[in-house]
């Protein structure tokens, strides 16, 4: 930058000289990024890795509101960002108005919508109820889809919207057959949003992850982690923050739409 001169006249008897660099403010557009259930776990790490990256957050959440204002906390002071919690349980109809009223009473605009909460029943298929199943389709599928029927205007041309799917939705489960349907469900959900979202030049992909070390995982018996270990090719689970940087690809990559991308270390290799 070139110093600019200027004189000043303060004194007849002698002229003085002053040397300056004039201060340039870059100012930069704001990017928004609302997470479900971004206070914990996988949607935890999405939020600082997009932090990172400068968004202003929006984080949903069931129901844990210290950890959800600790996590903010540690946000806002770590990444110099605006990092808000708010509750709203993806399995009640309610939270799809109380998300969207934060949103349209704001007046905010959307760059990134990560649809990451879900819920999951193990009760077994002998036993399970018609309205456990329900719940979990709601969670997993009727709220984020009418929750962004709602936002579809305030999100910006060229914005992204990323899903967590799974890899239990390509692969059976034993464990929950209402998860793994709904999640097979959020996939086909991803393929079909990406005709009805191209006029509005915004992207749809998901993320199938598989055995993520997140805290529900790392309390799991060692026996039944060691097994799953055993058929993963890369021999452990996904760190939650090598998962985050698949989703920022996403968010990122102007090209990418409406993929499934599996992030599960080579599963069932043998």
């Amino acid at each position: 930058m070139i110093p600019t001169k200027i004189r000043l006249l303060k004194n007849k008897k002698r002229n003085r000289t002053l040397e300056y660099k004039p201060i340039f403010y870059v100012i930069e557009p704001e990017m928004n990024a609302l997470i479900t259930g971004g206070t914990k776990g996988i949607g935890f790490s999405v939020a600082k890795c997009l932090g990172a990256a400068g968004y202003d957050l929006l984080l949903s959440y069931n129901s844990d509101t210290l950890t959800a204002q600790k996590s903010c906390g540690e946000l806002e002071k770590s990444l110099n960002i605006s990092a808000i919690a708010l509750k709203a349980d993806s399995a009640d109809p309610k939270s799809i108005d109380i998300i969207a009223r934060h949103i349209e009473n704001r007046d905010m605009r959307l760059d990134v919508i990560v649809f990451n909460a879900g819920l999951t029943c193990r009760d077994s298929f002998e036993t399970m109820k018609r309205d456990d199943w329900e719940r979990v389709f709601f969670a997993n599928v009727h709220f984020p889809t009418f929750l962004l029927q709602r936002l579809l205007k305030r999100i910006n041309e060229g914005g992204s919207i990323v899903f967590t799917g799974s890899l239990m939705g390509i692969l059976p489960h034993a464990m929950s057959l209402s998860y793994g349907v709904s999640k097979s469900a959020v996939h086909a959900l991803v393929k079909n949003l990406a005709k009805f979202l191209a006029p509005y030049k915004i992207r749809v992909n998901a993320v199938a992850p598989g055995f993520v070390d997140t805290e529900w995982q790392k309390n799991k018996p060692s026996e039944i982690r060691q097994s799953i270990e055993s058929k993963i090719a890369l021999g452990r689970f996904c760190e939650p923050d090598e998962l985050a940087e698949v989703y920022k690809l996403l968010i990122q990559n102007p090209y990418i739409n409406s993929e499934i991308i599996v992030v599960d270390g080579g599963y069932s290799y043998k």
